[in-house]
């Protein structure tokens, strides 16, 4: 009796079953972030093994870098661009930056208006160095009045990295979603142990209030932060109690108040 030959059923069951044999690791080509397949550098469209960050902070490329590399002690301040100058908020932001230049720190901000221009006037008031980093828009920003130096940035990213690379602390003012965005990726950065911990201050317990709320009573309970993460910032109404906090950090062994924010400098 001859041996039944197994059906075509069978083999592909067996197939999947089976596990691959082991394949050779193959080494792969970085040019900065980008890793490329053994082989595709023929097929790739030339150049596009360099990242846009990766072309950007080339030393022939990167003005913006080297204007900031000797501002000294500087603090970004966040805020809505929305503030007009009547409001509460607008004149908080406007004494913020004065205090700050009187305690010997240079301002950073985003460079248009609102909180951004508040900040930028009160700090030339306080004989500081007033610097904003404008994105460029379709619509709505402009560098204010008020900035001493002004840098112009075409990507978020790039920008982004200024705020934090020069910066011995952040004071965030009420703000909307890109306020939010820069709070939480600074909070994310010192969590992360990406930059060291510098003070984030938020100004307006009102404001934010219900945020901090909402982050103890779900975000602890459901694990997704720990209740230490809420030390990460700190929560005030009082602008000189908000300078204070940061003249405390920079004059303890927190920080030396004269060094970029990044562990790893970039070059």
């Amino acid at each position: 009796m001859s041996a039944q030959r197994p059906s075509a059923e069978n083999e592909s069951a067996a197939e999947a079953t089976t596990p691959p044999p082991p394949s050779t690791p193959q080494p792969l080509h970085r040019s900065g972030r980008v890793v490329v397949r053994p082989g595709a550098k023929g097929v790739l469209p030339p150049n596009s093994t360099a990242t846009d960050d990766e072309l950007l902070l080339r030393r022939p490329q990167r003005p913006a870098f080297d204007a900031l590399a000797e501002i000294g002690p500087a603090v970004t301040v966040f805020g809505s661009a929305r503030f007009t100058h009547g409001e509460p908020e607008y004149q908080q932001a406007r004494t913020i930056g004065r205090l700050l230049a009187e305690a010997g720190y240079a301002v950073i901000t985003g460079g248009g208006p609102g909180a951004m221009e508040a900040a930028n006037r009160g700090c030339q008031e306080g004989g500081g160095l007033s610097i904003g980093c404008n994105i460029e828009l379709p619509h709505e920003q402009y560098i204010n009045r008020y900035v001493d130096m002004g840098i112009e940035f075409r990507y978020f990213f790039a920008r982004k990295t200024m705020f934090v690379k020069y910066a011995d602390a952040f004071i965030i003012l009420p703000g909307g979603l890109g306020t939010l965005d820069e709070l939480f990726e600074a909070l994310t950065l010192i969590q992360t142990g990406k930059i060291r911990h510098f003070p984030v201050v938020l100004v307006g317990t009102h404001y934010w209030g219900g945020l901090v709320d909402w982050m103890r009573t779900t975000q602890v309970p459901a694990g997704t932060i720990a209740a230490a993460d809420l030390e990460l910032f700190h929560l005030t109404d009082d602008p000189a109690e908000a300078v204070a906090i940061i003249r405390a950090f920079g004059d303890g062994d927190g920080g030396d108040g004269d060094g970029p924010t990044e562990e790893v400098e970039i070059r």
